[in-house]
């Protein structure tokens, strides 16, 4: 079974204060002062953790994880 996660889990476990990630730890999920949910590499490139519909991830859902 390949365990998923929704958008909505997905910023649940954000406002929880659990470590979220995408794809490996390189890329965490968070949420910037002005309220994006954004994927930022480790570098500090951010890209927004869904498209501009603000509904579809950009990344499948298991590829998120929480660590």
């Amino acid at each position: 079974n390949l365990k998923v996660m929704t958008l909505i889990q997905i910023k649940q476990a954000i406002e929880e204060g659990k470590n979220v990630y995408w794809s490996n730890i390189g890329y965490k999920v968070i949420k910037d002062k002005k309220e994006n949910y954004l994927i930022k590499h480790h570098s500090g490139n951010c890209i927004g953790l869904t498209w501009n519909d603000e509904t579809t991830l950009n990344g499948k859902e298991e590829d998120f994880f929480i660590q």
